[in-house]
């Protein structure tokens, strides 16, 4: 059976298969590394397992970018040095050392939605909030860390992972294969993380023209992009900030101009809707 003939639901049984086959004969080696979880959720692996997950992630991975588990495991697996390196350029910003005293996580318990849909159209939390109406995603689709040791370095890993959407609103591109390859090439450049630049392999699933569109225009802007490191923004005390004065401040270049499915009008329509319910929802609140 050649490989384009086989389907996705196959191609996963035979990798959960291979995998448990294999895990099982080496369960009884030494490890190299302790097999107490570090925090709540870790995995600890040795060497081999690590690098059998991330041949099989990356494998998986590109056969379905769905598969947010398997590009999660894959971006842990390879991080190697990248991470210590980015906890350094925290702790060199007074914003990123504040980031890892405090570690804000990015889900809809911990973001206030409606208060962000009533701030000043043009602020961050403004465009934020509207972009996530007009691509029709939520904040609380992250993979939760399992494979890296250190808890400072996961919680970097985390937080790297639960602010991709911020530089999806900050640089105004949709949710698509090619935008997305356009956004990892921009975090390789930026931040250095192996699997940003892996992810880029996906770009033979687009069709040949938006794969020239890809090479010629998004991965040039791509690379031109990010005076500063983007792991030292404090997004959570941006929200107020003009979105064009932070993209200045970041040195995030206007992008190709994007092909969208939804009209922005929908969006702000949708957000508009959002705060009005919320303004009825406390008036009821203070008249009771």
């Amino acid at each position: 059976m050649s490989l384009p003939t086989i389907s996705r639901r196959a191609l996963s049984t035979h990798f959960r298969i291979y995998a448990a086959s294999t895990g099982a004969a080496f369960r009884h080696q030494t490890r190299s590394l302790k097999t107490t979880p570090a925090y709540p959720g870790h995995v600890p692996l040795n060497w081999f397992e690590n690098a059998f997950l991330a041949a099989g992630s990356a494998f998986m991975a590109l056969a379905d970018p769905r598969r947010g588990d398997m590009v999660a495991a894959l971006g842990e697996t390879t991080a190697g040095p990248a991470l210590p390196r980015l906890r350094e350029r925290m702790l060199e910003s007074a914003e990123g050392r504040r980031i890892l005293r405090d570690r804000p996580r990015v889900n809809s318990s911990t973001v206030d939605m409606d208060k962000l849909a009533q701030l000043p159209e043009g602020s961050f939390g403004h465009t934020y909030v509207t972009w996530l109406e007009r691509c029709g995603v939520t904040p609380d689709t992250r993979e939760p860390v399992h494979y890296i040791d250190d808890p400072e370095l996961a919680y970097v890993m985390q937080r790297y992972r639960e602010c991709h959407d911020f530089y999806h609103a900050l640089c105004g591109l949709p949710v698509s294969v090619e935008y997305e390859l356009a956004l990892k090439v921009l975090e390789f450049a930026n931040l250095g993380l192996p699997s940003a630049l892996l992810s880029t392999a996906a770009a033979v699933r687009l069709t040949p023209a938006k794969r020239a569109r890809l090479l010629s225009e998004y991965v040039p802007w791509a690379l031109r992009c990010g005076a500063r490191s983007l792991i030292t923004v404090y997004w959570e005390q941006r929200w107020e900030q003009d979105t064009k004065e932070l993209r200045r401040e970041l040195g995030i270049l206007d992008p190709p101009e994007p092909k969208w499915r939804r009209p922005l009008g929908e969006a702000k329509a949708a957000a508009a809707k959002r705060a009005q319910a919320q303004e009825m929802a406390q008036a009821q609140a203070v008249s009771q």
